[in-house]
């Protein structure tokens, strides 16, 4: 018996779900069948779009990544100069958690703490974070050519420490119910430890 075709469509929706799911209740909390049911694909259809839980899992994170590369592109363009393009970026975040009411937070950062198990997963997820860490090291680049960000620390280490710092300040915003965590970090690196 032939497979039915399958649809970009359908595995598009099927990725979204699934990250709004993984977002809401992590990977082991998510059923294929409750994202399935939300797109009304029939469960024996999954196959047809992804091996196993993981790869599905691999391609959100994977969107994902995609995403968050678009974001960056979305905050740049038309900013006056780097910092600010990075400043847009980062607020257009923090009203994303107040909308979302403080719940869900990063992918990356809620994936990355419950899946040490996986290689696939955890290989994905470095890669996602490594693209993130770029985009926004080469911002931090071009605000030093600018003259508005340090020089003497790497690019790279000052957006490891931006996001690692982040990432923290994201957990304690869950945590507290308030974006100040999220404030309080940007303010001290960006308007404070970065500059020159």
């Amino acid at each position: 018996m032939a497979r039915p075709r399958r649809s970009d469509d359908t595995r598009a929706l099927l990725i979204e779900e699934g990250a709004a799911d993984l977002l809401s209740h992590g990977y082991h909390g998510t059923g294929i069948k409750q994202v399935l049911d939300k797109v009304g694909v029939p469960k024996g259809s999954f196959y047809n779009y992804f091996d196993s839980k993981e790869t599905f899992a691999r391609a959100v994170i994977e969107h994902h990544s995609l995403c968050v590369q678009r974001n960056l592109a979305t905050a740049f363009a038309g900013a006056p100069d780097a910092l600010s393009g990075l400043r847009r970026f980062f607020a257009t975040l923090i009203d994303d958690f107040v909308a979302a009411e403080y719940t869900g937070g990063c992918l990356i950062g809620n994936l990355g703490g419950e899946l040490e198990g996986s290689e696939v997963l955890r290989t994905a997820l470095s890669a996602a974070w490594g693209s993130w860490r770029d985009g926004v090291a080469d911002a931090l680049r071009t605000a030093q050519a600018e003259g508005t960000v340090r020089t003497d620390i790497d690019a790279v280490d000052l957006a490891d420490l931006l996001l690692e710092s982040w990432e923290g300040a994201v957990i304690r915003m869950k945590i507290d119910r308030t974006i100040d965590p999220l404030d309080k970090c940007l303010r001290r690196l960006l308007d404070d430890y970065f500059r020159p």
